[in-house]
């Protein structure tokens, strides 16, 4: 809740620029890549809206904040600087005058709890759809005053979604598989212990603990005849339940842990010269992702030998990458 002193009237509120940068994309801020990373790393969540499930995830900071949300059809988004979010609440609450912070402070405290699970009984939302996006607005009240806001959502440019959900998915997918894999190992040299100790003449006090020893392609095939038919009936908001929920985080911080460095290794080299650019159109950035992921200890695999640059002559062989993630 907001303070007393932060409802008093602001004759000549400043409210400072963000300083939202023109991009093609429109999402990035100048300066705010700490709050593009924060989104990044932010799991969806399953929201409701009347009978209307979606997928959401937001992030707010002090300079504004960005929102995403989509009914796995579409993607819709908006970002919003500090400047916006002062002209819209003077539109929207023209009782309550607070500085822009604590306005977007606001903003996270009535969201953070919808996002979680755990929605304010006292905050109500509601998302209509139009034919140019789709509109949030959320009705609530603060120190006994009535608080509005609507959220202008687009749709979400193509390398945003694949940015926040396509690539993260694949790498999900990538890492259960090896999980799959791991845990199929480890189920048979179980099996082959247990034979052991029958074969030694060790025998089990209860009957009940009895198991048949593992069969990996019976397994796959009761799998997809009986448990997949049961998870794909289950709710589209259910996508990024529980334990889901951890492994898009921390797909996504080693995707914004190596962003960071590859960003870090471009600021130091500089632009490559010009003979090399004539002769190899690409091989600056494409080379400072290889060495990036040759140095990384995460366990992800990168692309494919046949899409890695020719490199010249004088310069070292980069060095191949292991595991499932870049």
């Amino acid at each position: 809740m907001l303070t007393p002193a932060e409802l008093h009237v602001c004759a000549g509120m400043c409210v400072t620029r963000a300083g939202w940068a023109s991009s093609p994309l429109g999402y990035e801020m100048e300066g705010s890549e700490e709050l593009e990373s924060s989104l990044l790393t932010q799991p969806w969540a399953s929201v409701c809206f009347g009978e209307s499930t979606f997928l959401a995830k937001a992030c707010f900071r002090d300079t504004g904040y960005i929102l995403l949300i989509s009914d796995l059809s579409s993607v819709w988004y908006e970002s919003a600087d500090a400047e916006a979010v002062g002209q819209r609440s003077k539109e929207l609450n023209k009782r309550l005058m607070v500085h822009v912070s604590s306005f977007l402070h606001r903003l996270r405290d009535l969201m953070h709890p919808l996002l979680a699970g755990q929605p304010d009984a006292a905050t109500s939302f509601s998302c209509p759809h139009a034919a140019s996006g789709l509109s949030l607005h959320v009705k609530s009240e603060v120190s006994g005053l009535p608080f509005y806001w609507d959220f202008h959502c687009c749709p979400a440019p193509v390398e945003m979604v694949s940015r926040h959900l396509v690539r993260p998915l694949i790498r999900m997918s990538l890492a259960l598989q090896y999980q799959v894999r791991e845990l199929t190992s480890l189920l048979l040299q179980k099996d082959a212990e247990i034979e052991d100790y029958r074969e030694s003449g060790a025998a089990l006090s209860r009957d009940r603990l009895r198991t048949e020893p593992f069969q990996e392609q019976m397994f796959q095939r009761n799998f997809m005849a009986e448990s997949l038919p049961k998870i794909c009936g289950v709710g589209e908001g259910q996508a990024f339940a529980s334990a889901l929920q951890k492994l898009y985080t921390v797909v996504t911080q080693q995707e914004a842990k190596q962003a960071r460095k590859r960003q870090r290794s471009e600021d130091t080299e500089g632009p490559a010269p010009t003979t090399e650019t004539a002769e190899h159109p690409h091989p600056p950035p494409l080379l400072q992702e290889d060495e990036t992921a040759s140095s990384s200890e995460a366990t992800t695999p990168t692309s494919s030998p046949a899409q890695k640059p020719r490199l010249p002559a004088a310069k070292a062989k980069p060095k191949k990458a292991k595991g499932l993630f870049s």
